[in-house]
Formats: structure tokens, C-alpha cells, sequence
């Protein structure tokens, strides 16, 4: 089987930090968003990947070159936005078997894929939302997809598409995808992969869900957060740096510095960080980051970024009050 990751988009709502790091290499929990992607194809046996890139395309090739030098990956670039069916276009053409697996670059997920494989159908990841007018939406009957629709301006189903497709005919898919491209069909002026999953459908395959409770999104300061804490309460680490307080879950790297501070709950402190005389609480320090007599909450330093703060020294007479700014 083979891994699709479109992981071309700019990260406009993370910026600053992507103006000099593309989306999918942001540390969450300890590492890049995409090595937790890697990890958990890995664990599913899965050892063929493709990649979608595209903004700063060369330091993802670096990344999974390093890192990962047994995955076998192919690496595709997409020039233009054009959607995520334009996106899988472009990668199909590295298409060698009939099946494939499409996750997004920006998505992490805490789900057991083997029941899904071994069916031999097709299978789109779903979650049932309060707000589907944000997504691709799927409208079932009886356990199959009859209709695919991207954001709907009526409620016509809240089970909202997650970015998880397993696709048991590969080549179906790559013939629906030549179609949308050839006729130019576009939904908000993108070629929308849902698009060509319901051309799918209407050529005769048989389209069901799986549903998918752990799933989390990257692609906001919030949820890169929130994504944070999560993956910390299933792998934080227990080193305990002397003279320091630590409230669980954090990840400390083993090759971060830290004195004499408060850290936690939920954070991470990337390697080659420096912390001193500081409490940091809810946050991401990424790799080389350096911050000192600081107070930080629900922040994300990017990397080798230096913080520094100051102690005050008074003396409150009586009914004093006094704000810092």
C-alpha cells in the first residue's frame, strides 16, 4: 500500500512561524507534525509514501530524508493551490498498486487502520460535527456513501470527511481525477478530491465510513495546542530536570537545558532549548529556543526565537495596587 500526503499549502493561519518552516514541520509533542504522521504509517505496515509538496517543498525532502531513510518516498510539487483533488492528481502518477492511503499533511490521528484494510473497500474517515458547513460532508444509507458534498450550504449531514481515504481502487480514483481535470470541474473554484470520490460513486464503487474519534487538527495556533496536550497525555516524558518543578504531562528533550523553573502542564520544549528562571505552562518551545525569566501560557516560540523577561523587585505599601504590563 501506498501513503498520499499533500503537504503543499502555505500555513497562512500559523504564520508567523511558517514563514520559515513549512505547516507540516511544526513540533507537536516532541516532534514535527509529519514524523507523527510517518510513525503511525510505519506502525501500520505501510512503507511507500508520496508526498505532495509545494512552499518550502525541499526542507520536507530534507526532513524525510534524514529521518526516514527506508521509507521509500516519492516527492511531487504542486506549483499552484489548486485544490486537494488537483493535489492527488499530480501524485497519482506514482500510483503502483491498488491500493492507496490519503492523509493530510496537517492532521494527526489516533485510530486502528486494520479493520479498515483488510475489508478491501473503499472507506473515507468520518466524524460526526456540529458545524459540516467546514467540510466535506457524506450522506449514507444503508452503511454506504450515496452522496459527497464539499462544505453544504444546508445541513445535510453532520458526518464530516477528516482527511483519512482509503482507496481500494486506485485506478478508478486516477481515472476520476483525469475526468475532473479535463472537464475542468471545480467546486469553489478547486478541484475538490470529493469531487472525484463521488464520480467514484457514480461509476459504480462501493464507498463506505469508518468512523474516527482521534482526530486532531494542526492548522491553527488553538488546535496545534490543543493536538499538543493530547499527544502528551499518551507519550509525555518523566525526566525531571534538578531544581526544576514539573507538572505532567510535558516532553522535555533530553537535549534541552532547564533551570530552575516551573514547566507544565501540557508542554513541550524542543531539543537544544535553553530554559531558565521561568514558568511555561500550555505551550511549544520549538528547537532552539531560548527563553529566560519568563512567564509563558498558552504560547508557541518558534525555533531558536530568544524570550527574555525581568523580575520586579517592590515594596506595596497598604491597599496598593499595581499592574504590569
Amino acid at each position: 500500500m501506498r501513503a498520499v500526503i499533500p503537504a503543499a499549502g502555505f500555513g497562512t493561519r500559523l504564520k508567523p512561524h511558517t514563514f520559515s518552516l513549512p505547516k507540516v514541520l511544526l513540533n507537536v509533542g516532541g516532534k514535527p507534525i509529519l514524523g507523527h504522521i510517518i510513525d503511525k504509517l510505519l506502525d501500520e505496515k505501510i512503507e511507500k509514501a508520496t508526498f505532495v509538496i509545494g512552499y518550502l517543498g525541499e526542507k520536507i525532502i530534507e526532513y524525510v530524508g534524514k529521518h526516514y531513510p527506508d521509507l521509500k518516498a516519492d516527492f511531487v510539487e504542486q506549483d499552484e493551490m489548486l485544490g486537494l483533488g488537483h493535489a492527488i492528481f499530480l501524485a497519482s502518477e506514482t500510483f503502483d498498486d491498488d491500493e492507496i492511503f490519503i492523509i493530510l499533511g496537517d492532521t494527526i490521528f489516533d485510530v486502528e487502520l486494520d479493520h479498515v484494510f483488510k475489508k478491501k473497500q473503499t472507506s473515507l474517515g468520518v466524524k460526526e460535527v456540529d458545524d459540516p458547513g467546514r467540510f466535506g460532508v457524506a450522506v449514507c444509507e444503508n452503511g454506504k456513501i450515496i452522496k459527497l458534498i464539499e462544505k453544504p450550504k444546508e445541513p445535510v449531514s453532520k458526518l464530516a470527511l477528516v482527511g483519512l481515504y482509503y482507496i481500494n481502487n486506485s485506478k478508478l480514483l486516477k481515472k476520476c481525477l483525469n475526468e475532473l481535470i479535463e472537464k475542468n470541474i471545480r467546486t469553489k473554484d478547486e478541484y475538490q478530491l470529493t469531487d472525484a470520490l463521488q464520480l467514484m460513486i457514480e461509476k459504480g464503487e462501493n464507498v463506505s465510513t469508518f468512523p474516527v474519534d482521534g482526530w486532531y487538527d494542526c492548522g491553527k495556533p488553538e488546535t496545534l495546542l490543543s493536538t499538543n496536550n493530547f499527544l502528551l497525555t499518551q507519550s509525555g516524558t518523566n525526566r525531571e530536570p534538578e531544581g526544576v518543578l514539573i507538572n505532567h504531562p510535558v516532553f522535555i528533550s533530553e537535549k534541552a537545558i532547564v533551570k530552575n523553573s516551573v514547566i507544565g502542564p501540557y508542554t513541550t520544549i524542543s531539543s537544544n532549548c535553553v530554559v531558565q528562571d521561568s514558568i511555561i505552562v500550555n505551550s511549544i518551545l520549538s528547537p532552539g529556543a531560548k527563553v529566560e525569566k519568563a512567564v509563558l501560557e498558552n504560547s508557541i516560540i518558534g525555533t531558536d526565537a530568544v524570550i527574555k523577561g525581568k523580575f520586579q523587585k517592590l515594596n506595596a505599601g497598604d491597599s496598593s495596587e499595581i499592574e504590569f504590563y
